[in-house]
C-alpha cells in the first residue's frame, strides 16, 4: 500500500448512517450563532459598518500596548476601538479601527490621536488614516451578498447540467451550510466581519464544492456499474473510496492556510481563520451534507439517474 493512501482500501464507514446526528451538531452550531446575535451583536469591521483606520507610529522602545492604546483612546471620545499591534513589540506600530464619532468632526481625528498617544507614550506620529462612509458600507454589504447569490446560483446551474437536478439541490445546501457555519463562529466568539472575510467565505464556496464534484462523479461512476446494489451503499462506498483524496487535500490546504492565520500577520487573520474553519466544515459537509441529500432527494422522487448523465 502507497505510504500517501492514508484510508486502507476496503474500508466500509457507514457515513449516510450518522447523517442526522451530524445534522443535528450543524443545526445546534448554527442555531447558537443566530441566539448570539442578540448578545454579542455582529461584530463589523470599518469596511461594512464605516469609520476610520489609522496606522499610528509611537516612540520606540516604549512599553505601550493594545489596552493601554485603546484607553488612551477612550479618554478623548474615541470608546471601543479595535487595536491590533503590527509587527514586533518594539517597533511601536499599531492598527486603528473605529466608527465615526459625532463629537469629534474628521479634521481633528488626526491631531487628537497623535496629541494623546504622544501624551501617553512619547513622540507618535499617524502613517496612514482611510475613511469609510456609511453609505459606502452599506453598498460594500449588500454587494457582498450579491456576491454570494451570484456564487450559489451558478454553483446550482453548474451542478444541474453537470450531473442532474436531483444533486444540485445537496451542493448549494452544502455551501450555505459551509457558510452559515462559518459565520456562527465568528459571531459566536465576536470576531470582526470584514471583506477580507467576505472574500474567505467566496474562496470556501469554491474550495467546498470541488470535494463535493469528486464525490458526485464517483457515485455517479459506481451507480452507473452497479445498477442493482442499492443507492446508500453507492454513497457509502464513494465517499470511503475519495476519503484518502479528501484528507489528504484538505490537510495540505489547511496546513498553508494555518501558517498564514500564525504568521501572516493581523491583516490575513479574519481571512486566514475563516478559510481554515471553512476547509475543514466543507469537507465534513460534502460526506454528511451533500451526498446524504442528494440521497434524499433521489429516494423522494423514486427515480434513477437520467440516461444523459449516466452516459456522461
Amino acid at each position: 500500500m502507497p505510504f500517501f493512501q492514508i484510508i486502507p482500501p476496503g474500508t466500509r464507514i457507514d457515513f449516510v448512517g450518522r447523517w442526522r446526528l451530524c445534522a443535528a451538531l450543524s443545526l445546534l452550531l448554527i442555531g447558537a450563532g443566530v441566539a448570539a446575535i442578540p448578545l454579542r451583536g455582529i461584530q463589523l469591521g470599518v469596511d461594512f459598518a464605516g469609520g476610520y483606520q489609522v496606522i499610528v507610529h509611537v516612540e520606540e522602545g516604549t512599553k505601550a500596548g493594545e489596552d493601554d492604546t485603546r484607553a488612551a483612546l477612550a479618554s478623548i471620545g474615541i470608546p471601543g476601538a479595535n487595536v491590533t499591534r503590527l509587527g514586533e513589540p518594539a517597533e511601536g506600530r499599531f492598527q486603528v479601527k473605529f466608527q465615526a464619532v459625532e463629537k469629534i468632526a474628521s479634521y481633528e481625528i488626526v491631531p487628537k490621536l497623535e496629541n494623546e498617544l504622544s501624551k501617553n507614550f512619547g513622540p507618535t506620529q499617524v502613517e496612514s488614516i482611510d475613511f469609510v462612509g456609511p453609505r459606502v458600507g452599506d453598498e460594500l454589504r449588500q454587494a457582498a451578498i450579491l456576491s454570494m447569490l451570484i456564487a450559489f446560483a451558478l454553483v446550482f446551474v453548474y451542478v444541474a447540467f453537470r450531473f442532474s437536478l436531483a444533486y444540485a439541490p445537496g451542493a448549494i445546501i452544502a455551501l450555505i451550510h459551509d457558510v452559515l457555519f462559518t459565520a456562527a463562529i465568528f459571531v459566536i466568539l465576536g470576531w470582526e466581519f470584514d471583506l477580507n472575510v467576505v472574500a474567505a467565505l467566496l474562496t470556501i464556496i469554491g474550495y467546498s464544492i470541488n470535494d463535493t464534484i469528486v464525490i458526485y462523479d464517483r457515485i455517479r461512476e459506481k451507480r452507473a456499474q452497479r445498477t442493482s446494489t442499492d443507492l446508500t451503499d453507492v454513497v457509502n462506498q464513494s465517499v470511503n473510496e475519495t476519503l484518502s483524496r479528501t484528507i489528504l487535500t484538505a490537510g495540505a490546504t489547511l496546513l498553508a492556510v494555518l501558517a498564514l492565520l500564525f504568521l501572516g500577520g493581523p491583516e490575513l487573520r479574519g481571512f486566514s481563520a475563516a478559510m481554515a474553519i471553512g476547509i475543514v466544515v466543507g469537507s465534513y459537509s460534502t460526506v454528511y451534507v451533500a451526498s446524504p441529500f442528494m440521497l434524499l432527494l433521489e429516494r423522494r422522487q423514486g427515480r434513477k439517474l437520467s440516461p444523459r448523465a449516466a452516459a456522461q
